[in-house]
């Protein structure tokens, strides 16, 4: 299984010109395909460059490319402007919308001795490998996932197959994938290519995937010295090697290693990328790890209008709140709602700072007690972004007028912070 195309590095900038010879360069290689579907991620992200990758992936098979599903996960589903805006010239005809509690088969089952021994006995039940039921029967000969290789909450490095597992995954392989990357340990994963769920990933992939035609097309985007993104390195291939190359890349661009620890963190989410606390958290994923003891991180976040993705998570979400792993994990045990939704209770594990520091949330469009019944502190959007304001703010370390230091992040889905001595061993 070969890696078609690898180029890279944390210098290189890419062009729409160089992606697009990059890729038909590999489809001609591929020889005629009659049938083909694209698994783009979601408008969540849309940095990645996939969106337009899609685009040059229609432009190069025009109606041979019969299907485009949007790797939604447990997200909403896209509006027609994020389609128009992500996939310009794409027909809407194209889109297949994935109902990850609906339209999914059950392909396999990695056995539960493989999941103890990857987990180290966190979990020990055999994991249901599920996908679209169009990724499975749809009769295509040429699968694309195309997507961003970044560092992630859940899985250690995004995309690769958890753009097929869990971005067209149904509700079981779903809930379980997620709670085992909580239960493991967000700190122990995060910036990591080698990480237990990846290996059961690579499993299901291995033996139950080896009669789909997929091919994936990975993405690293990074930021410039002029503040500028740019695709730091393509990444095409059917194999393993391929995600490793892009994710050792990743580690590179993405992961911010600082050596000290920060009191206090602005994080800002683009209302049109962020608009539920379930995305928005990665300000919190993405930071723990640099933060300091008793330090606080605010979030500007003025798209920000609902907890969860999904209105039965939702409803989980504000019933729980962001508590601490222990108590996360005793109202699992206790409730059979948690229960059966253990990607909820995952998130909940996820966006706790398990009492380390304080999280300020300033949403657009959520109330003072909707903020707080969750366990964070609210503070008004306008006021306190006339204090931080994001257009004078840049990436990094700022001094406000009266002294005070803080560094800002103006997209935490670009990357990974951490503070060198939280590493232990360091990134790998």
């Amino acid at each position: 299984m070969p890696t078609y195309f690898a180029a890279g590095s944390p210098t290189t900038e890419l062009s729409d010109a160089d992606l697009r010879a990059a890729l038909h360069g590999v489809f001609d290689k591929l020889g005629e395909r009659r049938k083909v579907l694209a698994l783009p991620p979601d408008f969540t992200r849309f940095n990645s460059r996939a969106g337009l990758l899609t685009c040059q992936t229609h432009e190069y098979f025009d109606d041979r490319l019969t299907d485009v599903m949007p790797a939604l996960g447990t997200h909403f589903p896209m509006p027609a402007w994020q389609l128009d805006k992500m996939f310009p010239g794409v027909p809407h005809s194209l889109i297949r919308e994935h109902r990850w509690r609906d339209d999914v088969v059950t392909i396999g089952h990695v056995p539960s001795e493989f999941v103890a021994q990857a987990t180290e006995g966190i979990w020990d039940k055999p994991w249901p490998a599920q996908v679209n039921r169009l990724v499975w029967n749809g009769g295509h000969d040429l699968i694309l996932s195309i997507g961003q290789v970044v560092p992630h909450e859940v899985i250690g490095m995004a995309n690769y197959n958890k753009n097929v597992f869990v971005g067209t995954g149904g509700s079981q392989g779903i809930n379980e994938s997620h709670f085992i990357g909580a239960a493991y340990g967000m700190e122990r994963m995060m910036g990591r290519a080698d990480t237990p769920l990846r290996r059961i990933l690579n499993y299901a992939q291995d033996h139950f995937c080896q009669h789909l035609p997929l091919l994936y097309v990975l993405t690293v985007v990074g930021t410039n010295e002029r503040r500028e993104l740019v695709t730091r390195g393509l990444f095409i291939g059917d194999d393993h090697d391929c995600y490793s190359q892009a994710a050792a890349l990743s580690i590179q661009v993405n992961f911010t290693i600082l050596d000290q620890p920060l009191s206090k963190v602005v994080v800002y989410l683009d209302d049109e990328e962020f608009h539920s606390t379930w995305l928005g958290n990665k300000s919190i994923y993405r930071t723990r790890m640099a933060i300091a003891d008793a330090g606080e991180l605010i979030v500007l976040a003025p798209g920000v209008k609902t907890f969860g993705e999904d209105p039965q998570i939702d409803r989980l979400i504000r019933k729980y709140g962001y508590r601490t792993t222990p108590e996360v994990m005793r109202f699992m045990r206790e409730n059979d709602d948690l229960q059966g939704n253990l990607s909820a209770a995952a998130h909940l594990i996820h966006g706790s700072s398990e009492g380390r520091f304080g999280v300020t949330y300033c949403p657009g469009h959520l109330t003072v007690g909707e903020i707080e019944g969750v366990g964070y502190k609210y503070a008004d959007l306008a006021e306190t972004r006339r204090r931080y304001d994001p257009a004078k703010l840049v990436d990094g370390w700022n001094t406000l007028a009266d002294g005070e230091r803080v560094f800002y992040i103006s997209n935490p889905a670009l990357g990974l912070w951490a503070y060198a001595g939280r590493l232990g061993a360091g990134k790998n």
